[in-house]
């Protein structure tokens, strides 16, 4: 009777405490920290329950954000930098430095990771893709290429293109880090980590390219639900950093094909955290859009030709 008491208790309890709306991409590798969390509870222990909306796309999630119907999403910081030029208030707490980069096959000799004149080389996230565009600025400083002009790309989406790699359709190809690692558990030679790229850049920070994106108005309404969400996020990506037995439990939720991918995405999750984020990692970032505003254009960043103020909440 006292247990159940005291889970009738606890139960009431929740159901007074504040709520964080957040939405995320239905299968994204983001669901991981979100199934952390809500197993073992840390939104509750926090003070707060965390209401996790599934959505379809990237799109979609820019759409809830902005029409309310989720407190937060995540996404990354040149959306913000964008959306703040033209008169929005979102802002962005940097996450994960996990980042993609170029794979390419076994069997491809290059002399430096520009050696691709002739080759078609598949693309995902489209033409305005942050890493194509670092990848074109990278070429054009170390080996004055014009990468764009030197081979045929083909746009296409994340899992076409591994397939199309695996395939032998493409013999080379960018892609996000989750596919990047599948491709490496394939045999896939790793040419250039998006990392690597910002390096030869001459910028030698890491900084994180993703986070969650909130309204600073509705965080500087709610300073102490804003805190506790991000503690307890970063508590839960602590856990996966550390802990090989919640990647047990959530093996299921990396759709892993077998275990040397199941491996691969482990190992690459826990190579892209950033540790702190602060005045070093501001400059960065800055230097990074400026060559993307230059890259990509208004397609990319709309009206914002620099970094806009605010775009990163660096409160705890």
């Amino acid at each position: 009777m006292a247990i159940t008491l005291m889970a009738v208790s606890l139960s009431a309890l929740a159901k007074d405490l504040p709520v964080v709306k957040v939405g995320v991409l239905k299968f994204g590798t983001i669901n991981w920290e979100m199934d952390v969390i809500k197993r073992h509870k840390l939104d509750e222990r926090a003070g707060f329950i965390l209401d996790i909306t599934p959505l379809a796309s990237k799109n979609a999630s820019s759409v809830a954000l902005q029409g309310e119907a989720v407190d937060v999403i995540f996404s990354d910081w040149v959306w913000v930098s964008r959306q703040r030029a033209a008169g929005k208030t979102y802002t962005l707490s940097p996450t994960s430095a996990t980042a993609g980069g170029m794979f390419a096959a076994a069997d491809i000799q290059l002399s430096s990771p520009c050696d691709i004149e002739g080759q078609k080389l598949g693309i995902a996230g489209g033409a305005v893709d942050k890493t194509w565009l670092l990848y074109q600025a990278y070429c054009e400083a170390k080996e004055n290429k014009a990468i764009s002009a030197l081979t045929e790309q083909q746009f296409v989406a994340p899992p076409l293109l591994n397939k199309l790699l695996m395939q032998n359709k493409v013999p080379v190809g960018i892609n996000f880090w989750h596919y990047g690692a599948r491709l490496e558990a394939a045999g896939f030679q790793p040419v250039i980590s998006l990392d690597e790229i910002v390096k030869g850049l001459g910028i030698d920070t890491q900084v994180p390219m993703l986070g969650w994106v909130f309204d600073e108005k509705w965080a500087n309404a709610n300073p102490s639900l804003v805190s506790a969400f991000l503690k307890t996020s970063a508590e839960a990506r602590a856990m996966l950093r550390s802990s090989d037995a919640e990647w047990d439990v959530i093996k299921p939720l990396t759709k892993a094909e077998n275990d040397e991918v199941f491996n691969a995405l482990k190992t690459a999750y826990r190579r892209g955290f950033s540790g702190t984020f602060g005045e070093e990692q501001l400059n960065a970032a800055a230097k990074i859009f400026d060559i993307l505003a230059k890259e990509g254009g208004p397609k990319l960043v709309g009206k914002s030709t620099t970094l806009s103020d605010g775009t990163f909440w660096l409160k705890p």
